[in-house]
């Protein structure tokens, strides 16, 4: 239960989710971290920090979640419901953690994290094969330089919405060529974006 529909239905005396969202954030993370540092002995402490916050962010669980089909258990705000993108990759990420934290409680670390590795740990090998665990901007700035010599550079291309809820256009240029737009709801996040579609229109993503 979201909290967008805690607020819409005040009167039904629901609580949200997100005091088991918190906790099974840090299970999730102690879970991870086990099974990283057990699959790895030789990689860096830098290597299973990058390898960690792959296998957690937003775009991994929410995926995870929508696999496992708690989107559709979700009570969400009419508001909420109609957000799609970044917004219920977000909301769904959440769910995931929410729905470990239950799972802790009600059963244990054990069972929790037999739930964890059945839903996201075989994932890890697709990222470090194709090099999801570096972020895009860093990714496409090391493959720029190697392949053409060229540092890559950024530039907003155009803002839309109100000023809270700013959606930003942004370009990647390699010596004045716009090489892929990316869009976000924040500049980092436009940028990020960016660089992976650059990434995927040059071909060098994951070599």
């Amino acid at each position: 239960m979201h909290r967008s529909y805690v607020n819409e239905h005040p009167r039904l005396g629901f609580s949200h989710n997100e005091r088991f969202e918190f906790l099974g954030d840090a299970v999730l993370e102690l879970a991870v971290t086990e099974y990283l540092y057990e699959k790895y002995p030789d990689a860096t402490e830098g290597d299973l920090t990058s390898y960690r916050a792959a296998l957690v962010n937003a775009v991994t669980l929410g995926d995870a979640a929508t696999e496992l089909g708690m989107n559709e258990y979700l009570l969400l705000s009419r508001g909420e419901t109609k957000d799609t993108g970044r917004a219920r990759q977000d909301i769904l990420a959440n769910t995931f953690e929410a729905v470990v934290g239950a799972i802790y409680l009600d059963s244990g670390y054990v069972k929790a994290k037999k739930f964890i590795a059945g839903a996201i740990f075989g994932r890890i090998d697709e990222i470090i094969k194709n090099r999801l665990w570096k972020d895009a901007k860093s990714h496409f700035q090391e493959k720029a330089q190697d392949h053409v010599g060229i540092t890559p550079a950024y530039k907003i291309l155009s803002e839309t919405g109100p000023d809270h809820d700013k959606q930003f256009t942004t370009g990647v240029f390699l010596k004045g060529e716009l090489v892929a737009e990316g869009s976000g709801k924040s500049k980092q996040d436009a940028e990020q974006e960016a660089a992976k579609n650059a990434l995927l229109a040059r071909g060098w993503n994951g070599k």
